[in-house]
């Protein structure tokens, strides 16, 4: 009895030891795993879920588009501040000819009025 004894004792540590490498080896579920597993099994006759990939492209090309539209909405605000900056740059050149015209008529004017004054002065 001692040697079946030994030979249960060692049976059954090989057992355990083959229990314990296919449990590291295939680890199991945790309890919330398997009601995933069972939710989506049964979620899945509910409908036909979309491939992963058709899932990924349509939020991408959402993404795509909301990108596009913003940048196309700055491109057409600075447009428009560039127009801006052109009407001020031409009026703030319109006013610089007119003060340039001013200036030069008032230079003609006081060479005049020093001719004046030194023809008289000579005189």
């Amino acid at each position: 009895t001692m040697t079946s004894n030994t030979q249960k004792s060692d049976e059954n540590r090989s057992k355990r030891k083959k229990e314990m490498e296919v449990s590291n080896s295939n680890p199991q579920l945790s309890s919330t795993d398997k009601t995933d597993v069972s939710f989506s099994e049964g979620s899945q006759s509910l409908y036909k879920p979309e491939p992963l990939e058709e899932v990924l492209n349509g939020d991408m090309n959402k993404e795509i588009k909301n990108l596009l539209s913003k940048y196309a909405h700055i491109l057409s605000e600075r447009a428009a501040m560039d127009a801006s900056y052109v009407q001020e740059l031409d009026g703030i050149l319109k006013e610089a000819r007119t003060l340039e015209n001013h200036l030069k008529q008032k230079r003609e004017s006081l060479k005049q009025r020093f001719t004046v004054i030194a023809n008289t002065l000579q005189s």
